[in-house]
């Protein structure tokens, strides 16, 4: 009895070939091999199946019934082998394909929100979900299949991990529409340290941030007297009270009720990047998926 662990693949090729060319010859051409080498795979061939397969005739060789049975079986095999050699099409406007984005409140409203926009007009099928960044854990949620994208900084993005750069982000000085402040239009470092400031911390010093390590510089201090730990909170507090915040501008920038202006102090920025495992560098819908995100922020 044959043993599917010792049959050669090339084997079924090459059978193919013999039952759609009826000649060894011709069937030794179309596989780039000799005639005894053909010869010698069609003997080993019969030996697998226990029968003669193809007999001779005048004008070449025609198959036995058995060869007719294996005909279909034989050719659905080196259809599904080939298919799994070519890399999966992937049809943007029929997939349902999952995908799990790691994402900060921040990046939430800046980066995943128009992107979403762009991806239920061009794949409304995808089903998308959107968890916590877990900085420590990054490495493992890509490489255990948790997270496919996540949306992090050049410094939280571990070296093994592919990145590429989405954006470069600056920060604006926020307050509410009418605010005593807002009516000079352009705020002095004097009145700018003596405003009480709202802040957002995720984590580490809660009442000090990236603009305190700018004033520091100067030898200045501000009034920060709220921190909270989301940035999307932050629009309703300032529209209610005379506080006024730093926040990055692409959080700021069509905010209802509030009025923008820059910092009277330069403050260092930051890169969002986009990183990803190996696990689904070369998936044909994932890098549809990343290109569209590159193109949302091109």
């Amino acid at each position: 009895m044959a043993d599917i662990r010792t049959l050669d693949l090339n084997l079924l090729k090459a059978f193919s070939a013999l039952l759609e060319e009826r000649n060894v010859t011709r069937a030794a051409r179309r596989l780039s091999l000799t005639q005894p080498a053909v010869s010698g795979m069609l003997a080993r061939l019969r030996e697998s199946f226990n029968d003669p397969l193809f007999v001779r005739a005048p004008h070449g060789i025609v198959p036995t019934p058995r060869a007719l049975e294996l005909a279909e079986p034989v050719a659905k095999i080196l259809r599904d082998i080939d298919g799994m050699l070519q890399p999966a099409a992937f049809d943007p406007a029929q997939s349902e394909m999952q995908l799990t984005i790691a994402s900060t409140d921040y990046a939430l409203r800046a980066v995943v929100v128009p992107f979403l926009a762009r991806l239920r007009t061009l794949a409304p099928g995808l089903q998308i979900a959107v968890r916590p960044v877990e900085n420590r854990q990054l490495q493992q949620q890509l490489e255990r299949g948790e997270i496919d994208l996540a949306i992090v900084t050049p410094e939280s993005t571990p070296a093994e991990l592919h990145a590429r750069r989405l954006f470069d982000e600056e920060y604006v000085c926020m307050l509410r529409e009418g605010h005593p402040a807002a009516a000079a239009k352009k705020l002095t470092l004097t009145r700018f340290c003596a405003l009480d400031h709202a802040l957002v911390s995720y984590e580490g010093e809660m009442f000090s941030g990236v603009t305190d390590s700018a004033l520091l510089a100067l030898g200045l201090k501000r009034k920060v007297t709220l921190s909270v730990t989301s940035f999307l909170v932050l629009p309703e507090i300032l529209r209610d009270s005379d506080l006024i915040a730093v926040v990055p501008k692409r959080l700021a920038v069509n905010t209802q009720g509030l009025t923008l202006l820059s910092p009277p102090l330069a403050i260092p920025g930051f890169t969002k990047t986009v990183a990803w495992h190996e696990r689904t560098h070369t998936s044909a819908g994932h890098r549809w998926i990343r290109q569209q995100l590159f193109d949302t922020f091109s």
